[in-house]
């Protein structure tokens, strides 16, 4: 069930995965495999059968902070007084270097400079402050770590029969709440139905596939403690009343799936109305809205409708070809464009074409893609982005590192047009992402809402990162 749950998540990571279970009985070993490559090629039934036990976390990665090296791949399982603790974690911590020396200055050495380990190691000394006489308070340890550590993470930490989820105070990277429930549930209230357990992913996408349903989201600040017993709240760990919650709009622009929830809506929803708001926003007169495919092609839709152009595929995507945003150099992204699509003549010859894509990042991708399809006939190709451009890094688990490798930074839209070869090139506004993905989103506490949008915006909701070099 496990291994189903990664593969419904293998876009949110392509250079490693693992799975660690516990039999429940005994906090001294858990049954461990996790290597580099796809989750496909990883668990075989070999692998499969040696993962005994009824509970058990599992990850798919794509680096961020540390090397795409065997050593990194989680989860990590360490070995406490109380007996092993296994963490997964989606993010990447604003203060690590500040944890790493207060870790090192206790004695305890790291074997990696993932800051997920240095997330297990946290959380094997017990704060001063809390009483341990009947044994260990992981909610008291994961409360500590977090008061340490503001942003940015979503956590699954496991102890012999106990699985924690945990998300930052800001809400800044996703995590959600599943239930199992009978094979026979149909599409029947999920209140009525009775669980057969309990799951926590960062998407909702793969719930359906192993029998589960989408129950909400785990607050930010929120620890959920799931047991045979079912889940509860164990402790909320709130961010400064003058601070927003700062979850990451660009999981809605790119990184999630587009049958996700998030904030009581779906992704492709989400991503219809950036499309819709983008032709408000940048009109044009064509023959034909297409994307870029898969991630744009809610955009175009909404572009299609709110101009009144047809909508009309131009390429045809290899799908046994990785997305080329997370591969690990910009030579493979670039060669991954290659082999990645083909373009549909028939449809092209002798028209004025507006392709949708949902971002630009490094600016590898849209110049072959243009020629390919003026090569195929196209009379002229307009380049709409269905988000604002990329001018910031992120340093909270998104892989934009330097200023330098955004090519927004470098050129304004009309120069990028003449670089990529196209007619002409528009952005969605920023102000236009935002009530975007607002416009059908379930009714909250202005309050308590808010996004992160620092990669467009240079305004970062925890303040810059600690050496941090441009």
């Amino acid at each position: 069930m496990i291994c189903l749950g990664l593969v419904a998540l293998q876009h949110r990571g392509q250079e490693s995965a693992g799975i660690v279970t516990s039999l429940g009985k005994s906090s001294k070993n858990f049954s461990v495999h996790k290597g580099m490559g796809m989750i496909n090629n990883l668990f075989n039934d070999e692998a499969i059968r040696k993962l005994k036990g009824n509970l058990g976390i599992g990850h798919t990665r794509y680096s961020t902070a540390a090397a795409s090296e065997v050593v990194n791949c989680q989860p990590f399982v360490v070995h406490t007084a109380h007996g092993a603790l296994a963490i997964a974690h989606n993010g990447e911590l604003v203060n690590c270097e500040s944890l790493r020396r207060e870790v090192l200055e206790r004695g305890v050495g790291l074997s990696t400079h993932s800051d997920s380990e240095l997330i297990a190691q946290s959380l094997c000394c017990a704060p001063e402050d809390v009483s341990e006489h009947d044994g260990p308070n992981w909610p008291a340890r994961i409360r500590h770590f977090m008061t340490l550590a503001p942003l940015s993470y979503s956590l699954v930490v496991m102890h012999k029969d106990k699985i924690y989820a945990v998300r930052d105070s800001y809400g800044n990277r996703p995590l959600c709440l599943g239930k199992i429930v009978p094979v026979d549930a149909g599409h029947a209230n999920i209140n009525d139905q009775l669980a057969e357990g309990w799951v926590v992913s960062s998407e909702s996408c793969g719930f359906l596939s192993i029998g589960a349903r989408y129950v909400r989201e785990v607050e930010p600040g929120e620890i959920i403690e799931l047991s045979r017993n079912g889940y509860r709240t164990v402790d909320i760990v709130e961010r400064p009343d003058y601070k927003r919650m700062a979850f990451c709009i660009f999981e809605y622009v790119y990184f999630a799936r587009s049958d996700s929830m998030f904030e009581g809506q779906m992704v492709y929803s989400a991503r219809l109305q950036c499309g819709r708001q983008l032709a408000r926003e940048s009109p044009l007169d064509a023959d034909l809205v297409s994307s870029v495919p898969e991630s744009g092609t809610a955009a175009a839709h909404g572009y299609a409708r709110e101009s009144g152009l047809p909508f009309g595929e131009v390429l045809c995507k290899n799908r046994y070809v990785g997305r080329t945003f997370i591969q690990p150099s910009t030579r493979l992204r670039q060669l991954g464009v290659a082999k990645k699509f083909g373009a549909l003549a028939q449809n092209v010859e002798g028209k004025r074409i507006v392709l949708v894509d949902d971002s630009i990042v490094r600016g590898n991708t849209i110049g072959p893609i243009i020629k390919l399809l003026r090569d195929a006939g196209a009379t002229e190709v307009h380049i709409r982005i269905a988000s604002p451009p990329l001018q910031y890094p992120c340093y909270m688990g998104i892989n934009i590192p330097t200023r330098e490798e955004l090519i927004a930074n470098k050129l304004n839209a009309d120069q990028l047009a003449d670089h990529v070869g196209a007619d002409s090139l528009a952005y969605l506004s920023v102000e236009g992402l935002v009530k975007a993905v607002q416009m059908n989103k379930a009714h909250v506490n202005p309050l308590k809402a808010g996004y992160c949008t620092a990669c467009l915006t240079g305004e970062y909701p925890g303040g810059l990162p600690e050496e941090l070099s441009w």
